[in-house]
């Protein structure tokens, strides 16, 4: 499902406004995932059915926070790309996926609401399938890092322990 998140946004904010919730303009909440519940966006988009969830559990606040796509994001990506020590042609796979993102700078990239209760967040997040693929080559740089990071300490058998 495509999504573009720029209209939501403003439908989203515009309904908070006349909910009668206050509404808090704050960070995204997906920092804590201990006391975390997330919304199952796939089978209940409705970030109205959210909002009425909320409500019903004796939220008097919710926190609204969306996120427009900086090509900071692709910066940090290919600095910490060319930290790695992947293959030149690996290397130029992932640089030219992040490339093809420049187009979206300035897009809304994701909507998240939340409330607490009970000692628990819970969360409503939407994000776009491209936003996602920058995830998913960020993930494929943390590896290569990783990987990098942790290499075989034994050199390679020639040495004894002794």
């Amino acid at each position: 499902m495509a999504l573009e998140l720029e209209s939501l946004r403003k439908e989203i904010q515009s309904y908070l406004e006349h909910s009668g919730i206050a509404v808090f303009y704050g960070y995204s909440q997906m920092t804590d995932t201990l006391n975390q519940v997330s919304w199952d966006t796939e089978q209940h988009p409705s970030y109205k059915e959210f909002i009425a969830a909320a409500r019903k559990a004796g939220a008097k606040l919710i926190v609204f926070h969306h996120q427009a796509f900086s090509m900071d994001q692709i910066d940090d990506a290919l600095e910490r790309l060319e930290e790695t020590d992947l293959p030149r042609e690996d290397k130029r796979n992932l640089e030219s996926r992040l490339r093809q993102l420049q187009p979206y700078e300035g897009f809304t990239c994701s909507v998240e609401l939340s409330f607490a209760s009970d000692g628990r967040i819970y969360v409503f997040e939407l994000h776009t399938e491209w936003y996602e693929a920058l995830g998913d080559v960020l993930a494929e740089i943390e590896a290569a890092a990783e990987e990098e990071e942790s290499g075989d300490s034994t050199l390679g058998g020639y040495f004894s322990n002794n």
